[in-house]
């Protein structure tokens, strides 16, 4: 009798190790990473600015007065049913870039900025405001895509819009900031859609169970990115079952395979 209750805790065992290493095939990031080569990803990665983005511009020089005309701010008193724009105390006026790729800047007028990386930008507004300044002004610019952010849907447990503050997230840091996929997301099948500069959208699955994944071009998030987690068949079958069902199946199929097993070796 022993013989048979050991020959039972032996099977149950083995059916539970083969469940579990299933699943941790299936969930397991960046699986062959001793084999991949990673220096495909050597580079630092820098946003482009695009149509539709918010900049916020702030011009800084020694002497406060002369980069007034260059700071515009939104007071929060309504002149004539609107907002006014001055330079003194407020909120620091923001710029949207039109379809075009421009943004009217005070002073100025129109620059281009669209597909410029942040430094770019900044050093094409100093150059256009340089002139305007006494020789021994050395004006500082700076540039903050305001409006950067990302979404991510699907099979994760915090979906959401991410705000992206330093204007550089990676695909990994956008799931980590939604709470990492649940146990039903597809790790190999993870589905971006990217709008272009022309308003155009493309598409790419990346998988995350491949190391390869920090060698892609995508592997970095741009603005209005939206990432989807695509929930695996076993979510999609129980979709209509509730999850204290599905474990209550779950176990009544693993206590039927015992059993069944169980009266075989009894048999003999």
């Amino acid at each position: 009798m022993k013989k048979h209750l050991l020959s039972v805790v032996f099977a149950t065992l083995i059916i539970i190790g083969l469940g579990s290493c299933g699943s941790s095939k299936n969930v397991t990031y960046f699986q062959n990473i001793d084999d991949v080569s990673l220096a495909a990803s050597r580079g630092l990665f820098d946003a482009t600015i695009m149509p539709k983005d918010m900049l916020t511009i702030t011009v800084n020089t020694s002497n406060p007065d002369a980069a007034k005309p260059f700071n515009l701010v939104v007071s929060s008193e309504m002149v004539n049913n609107k907002l006014s724009y001055s330079s003194g105390q407020g909120t620091l006026l923001q710029y949207l870039v039109d379809n075009d790729g421009f943004i009217n800047f005070p002073v100025i007028g129109k620059i281009h900025v669209a597909g410029l990386t942040k430094t770019e930008c900044e050093d094409l507004i100093k150059s256009k405001i340089q002139p305007y300044l006494a020789r021994t002004e050395n004006p500082v610019v700076t540039v903050r895509m305001s409006s950067y952010r990302v979404t991510v849907t699907g099979e994760v447990n915090r979906p959401g819009v991410i705000p992206v503050a330093s204007e550089k997230m990676s695909i990994i840091e956008a799931l980590a900031q939604a709470g990492d996929l649940t146990i039903y997301g597809l790790r190999d099948n993870i589905c971006l859609i990217r709008t272009d500069s022309q308003g155009e959208k493309h598409y790419v699955r990346l998988n995350l169970n491949d190391a390869n994944i920090f060698n892609s071009p995508y592997y970095y998030v741009q603005q209005d990115d939206i990432i989807y987690v695509e929930p695996n068949k076993v979510k999609a079958k129980n979709s209509g079952i509730g999850t204290s069902t599905t474990i209550w199946f779950s176990f009544i199929s693993i206590a039927t395979s015992v059993a069944s097993l169980l009266v075989n070796i009894l048999r003999d």
